[in-house]
């Protein structure tokens, strides 16, 4: 068993990100504020002085040709990481993502290169973030054939799903919540890396199985553990880490023993990432209990409001009052559960501003 060391979210990405480039003379890092004393929340501080200019750049608000470049980049011998501050910001580089680097291979047959390239977008809500700052869309991502998708939850997770990224020949698509940057964790030393093909059982459970992704997954393990304790209701909570491809057989092992099953997405409802889950569901064997649900957010642009806020963003609470539901048990005990008195700032770990 590898030793571990206690590590933040993003001193994990930080930490990787030198693995890598210790690793491969190839790999090289840019981005908007990439070189910033902040260091993109920490994730990326200290490295333009150990790696110098030539591998560590920042670069102009120019979001499509930035993408362009790392896709040339890549396939000239390179091993780009490309970090968007939100993923509101790489809309505008859409036409790289999706019908350049993500067609390359296929395109060519494989005879002319792939396109090795990790794009690093932030996601999720902030202090006042609204609409155009505060979006997830992992859902169209991985609706895109040629494009890794990952969203890791835990610093481990952050680490070793970022080492094999960068090591994989295809272009990954790493999402990284805003709010899961200062959770603290165990993550283990050395550079071994974590599939990109499987997801992770996070919590064992016989009564139901919730299945979530990133921050979403901190919350469900959060009503996991209530619904243990008060409740005396197992949760098993299945985390994706990797979107695209799904690890389906993890997901259908559990719901085959369980058969409950709640999905908990950071996205909207229509033609989010949960349907697709749930929609695998209703077309396995398995026969449930009870029909399957989803809790994810209101199919409207995020309020910038923090009051509006507390009625947009789903809680434990909310995830407890589904699980409940599912078992057959009354859902008002779920408002028990504590909340954070400020909304807006998910836990003590969480600084802020953004």
């Amino acid at each position: 068993m590898s030793s571990k060391k206690e590590l933040t979210y993003a001193e994990a990405i930080r930490e990787a990100t030198e693995l890598a480039m210790l690793e491969d003379s190839r790999v090289v890092l840019m981005g908007l504020g990439v070189p910033d004393p902040k260091g993109i929340f920490g994730t990326t501080a200290g490295l333009s002085e150990k790696f110098g200019p030539e591998r560590v750049l920042d670069a102009p608000i120019s979001e499509n040709a930035l993408t362009g470049m790392v896709v040339g980049g890549a396939l000239t011998g390179l091993k780009p990481i490309l970090t968007h501050q939100r993923v509101d910001f790489a809309l505008l580089s859409l036409e790289q993502i999706i019908n350049q680097a993500a067609k390359w291979y296929y395109m060519f047959d494989g005879r002319g290169g792939t396109v090795p390239i990790v794009i690093r977008m932030i996601i999720g809500r902030g202090w006042g973030q609204g609409p155009q700052h505060s979006q997830s869309l992992h859902s169209l991502f991985a609706h895109i054939p040629g494009l890794r998708v990952v969203a890791p939850s835990t610093p481990d997770e952050a680490k070793g799903v970022l080492l094999s990224a960068i090591r994989d020949p295809n272009p990954v698509i790493y999402l990284e919540h805003r709010w899961l940057h200062g959770l603290k964790g165990p993550v283990s030393v050395g550079s071994e890396g974590l599939p990109l093909s499987s997801a992770r059982v996070a919590r064992e459970g016989k009564d139901l199985t919730i299945v979530s992704s990133s921050h979403g997954l901190i919350e469900s393990l959060r009503a996991a553990e209530f619904l243990a304790e008060k409740a005396a209701l197992e949760a098993e909570v299945i985390d994706l880490r990797t979107l695209n491809p799904l690890d389906w057989g993890t997901v259908e092992h559990s719901i085959a023993r369980t058969r409950r099953l709640l999905v908990v997405d950071e996205d909207h409802r229509h033609c989010g990432f949960a349907a697709e889950i749930l929609a695998r569901a209703v077309e396995s064997p398995v026969e449930f209990l009870q029909k399957p649900r989803r809790i994810t957010l209101p199919d409207c642009p995020s309020p910038s409001s923090r009051f509006l806020a507390t009625a947009f963003y789903y809680t434990p609470r909310d995830i407890v009052a589904a699980a409940l539901s599912l078992c057959s048990q009354n859902p008002s005990l779920a408002d028990s559960y504590p909340l954070a008195q400020n909304s807006d700032q998910p836990s003590f770990y969480f600084p802020g501003p953004f």
